[in-house]
């Protein structure tokens, strides 16, 4: 065999070789970094969401795509450490679960390449994620789980007509809290509630913040709060304790015999928005052209546990006898 053809058979099989090799990196399947805030059904849901969103627009798990999760049992001290693990396995996207851990991403990962979408974010510019609502942020946009307050102080005021005072607790040190209770403070006049807040910035004052409630708020409102919501037994017993009746952000609370009702996002959907638009920035798409997105009206749901309204003295309004909305 000549010198020549020996050469251009091992060309041939060069090149075969490396087609067969960019086939193979064409068929693996795209890493998708989850940075979760800690195990929680509303969180969870959000997670599941996205899966599926991703999944209806053709990144199927296992197939076309893969998911590295992670969660810091909520001490946002362990956030960096999360991020930087997530970031060393090259995801082409990190989906980021609440504001704290969305605000650490966006500045460990900047300049990174890696494009941020984020959920469970009650206003993404106040917590300076996107420079307004109608547009993203650089290398980062996504879904909030902002409520319809209107919508909920419409049901509380329809559950409790007699209550005037509207006692909302709150983390003065999460933006989420803060943008919500501006919302509440705004719209509550018009609904015939007066606001009384109180700052809950540690698990262990709960006893004593929801105590300070008792003769001055009729009802409590409890927010979708990353400190709150997971201690929402310890809320609840401390609002009985008091006598006053609560509607929570999350119906969990209420399938679990814990508050009497609630308002509730549907977290699966507040998901399934972020998958979305993940789809699009897989596909191409800028974040920065990709507006965050809110629930609407009808991504939200009424619940009322029959038990626990009884327990908390809560009289339930015929009004409400054909509503489809009760645990038990």
């Amino acid at each position: 065999m000549s010198m020549l053809k020996s050469g251009w058979l091992s060309g041939i099989v060069l090149a075969g070789a490396f087609i067969a090799s960019v086939a193979t990196a064409a068929a693996d399947p795209i890493k998708i970094g989850i940075a979760n805030f800690g195990e929680h059904p509303q969180l969870n849901a959000s997670i599941a969401g996205f899966k599926k969103a991703l999944a209806d627009n053709g990144f199927v798990e296992g197939t076309d795509v893969v998911y590295s999760e992670s969660h810091t049992n909520f001490d946002a001290s362990l956030v960096p450490q999360m991020i930087a693990k997530l970031q060393a396995e090259q995801p082409k996207l990190i989906y980021t679960v609440t504001t704290p851990v969305s605000q650490i991403a966006q500045k460990a990962l900047a300049g990174s390449g890696i494009p941020i979408v984020f959920t469970a974010v009650t206003d993404p510019v106040a917590a300076k994620l996107v420079p307004s609502w109608t547009e993203g942020g650089d290398g980062i946009t996504g879904a909030s789980d902002l409520q319809d307050m209107s919508a909920v102080l419409k049901f509380t005021h329809e559950l409790l007509p007699n209550a005037k005072r509207l006692g909302v607790p709150y983390n003065p040190g999460e933006a989420n809290d803060v943008a919500l209770l501006d919302n509440i403070k705004e719209l509550a006049p018009a609904a015939g509630f007066e606001v009384v807040a109180v700052g809950v910035d540690n698990v262990n004052d709960i006893q004593q913040r929801i105590a300070s409630f008792a003769g001055k708020a009729d009802v409590i409102y409890t927010p979708a709060s990353n400190l709150l919501q997971p201690a929402i037994a310890a809320v609840s017993a401390a609002a009985r304790q008091a006598g006053i009746p609560i509607v929570n952000s999350d119906d969990g609370a209420v399938r679990n015999g814990v508050v009497p009702a609630s308002f509730a996002v549907n977290y699966e959907q507040v998901g399934e928005n972020a998958g979305k638009i993940a789809a699009q920035i897989l596909k191409g798409a800028d974040p920065k052209t990709l507006a965050p997105s809110k629930p609407a009206y009808e991504d939200h749901s009424p619940l009322i546990s029959k038990k626990v309204a009884k327990d908390f003295g809560i009289e339930i309004p015929v009004s409400f006898d054909n509503c489809n909305c009760f645990a038990d």
